[in-house]
């Protein structure tokens, strides 16, 4: 079946020099652009990280230095992506949890401020993960009977990962989707707003550090205050706001709190 598509639908992949989101850089991406005409377009780019590629990390991806030494930045190329993904939803395979968070690192250390806003985002895990409880290569094995050829390859991951988003629609719609506590989340349906709903869950910031409760209210998501409402440990304690934003946090999750922040100064 084809997704039935509003806007154009971005599904991408990316490989980095390692798994934190703070320090680490772009070394492959790959994007495949569907129109609502099911038209595709597919790029591909190799990036200079200008950071080192730790050796373990190459075991995993196949990246070396020398592979992206004469490739552009992500810098010469931001331009262009974020023309490229202009007024484009997104999807990918854990694209909550890393993909798009290090993506909008690396367009805020630019000074390209890619609004997620009002993007729908698709998380193809997060549905295998509500629907089967499993990786990529599991998921195109158990939704499309193939073996993944290619694995931590961003090209062949992409389009893995559009096969399994179709089929998994084609499977599921009309299903409910419970999560671990058992609170329904939404349904399947072949409708971006529908699957953005049970992707992004109750996260505010795209690395988790804050989080709506059921009444929509944001709170804290670790460390000491845990579980308690932003706007109550940022009154009590102000200078929790002043040691997050001095410290390894995400730039997006800063500029969530702030916007919190200058949001409860309006009111």
């Amino acid at each position: 079946m084809e997704l039935n598509l509003k806007n154009p639908l971005i599904i991408f992949d990316l490989e980095t020099t390692g798994t934190n989101i703070i320090t680490d850089r772009i070394v492959e991406m790959s994007l495949l652009k569907v129109m609502p005409n099911q038209e595709v377009i597919s790029k591909t780019h190799k990036v200079n990280p200008t950071v080192a590629i730790p050796p373990e990390v190459t075991m995993i991806h196949g990246i070396s230095d020398d592979d992206v030494k004469d490739c552009p930045t992500f810098k010469q190329l931001a331009k262009s992506l974020a023309e490229f993904m202009q007024g484009a939803d997104l999807a990918g395979f854990n694209v909550l949890k890393f993909d798009v968070p290090i993506l909008i690192e690396e367009f805020l250390r630019v000074d390209i401020n890619f609004d997620i806003s009002k993007r729908k985002i698709i998380d193809a895990q997060k549905i295998f993960h509500l629907m089967e409880k499993r990786t990529l290569s599991a998921a195109y094995k158990f939704y499309c009977g193939q073996t993944l050829e290619n694995a931590h390859s961003a090209e062949a991951d992409t389009i893995a990962t559009y096969e399994v988003l179709k089929a998994q629609v084609g499977r599921y719609e009309n299903q409910k989707v419970v999560d671990n506590l058992g609170n329904e989340v939404g349904v399947i349906r072949n409708d971006m707003s529908a699957l953005n709903e049970i992707s992004k869950s109750n996260l505010v910031d795209l690395a988790g550090r804050l989080v709506y409760d059921k009444d929509g209210v944001e709170r804290f998501n670790f460390g000491k205050h845990r579980g308690k409402k932003v706007l109550e440990v940022l009154d009590k304690e102000p200078q929790y706001y002043s040691w997050i934003m001095n410290n390894e946090f995400a730039l997006d999750t800063k500029r969530k709190l702030t916007q919190i922040k200058l949001k409860a100064q309006t009111l």
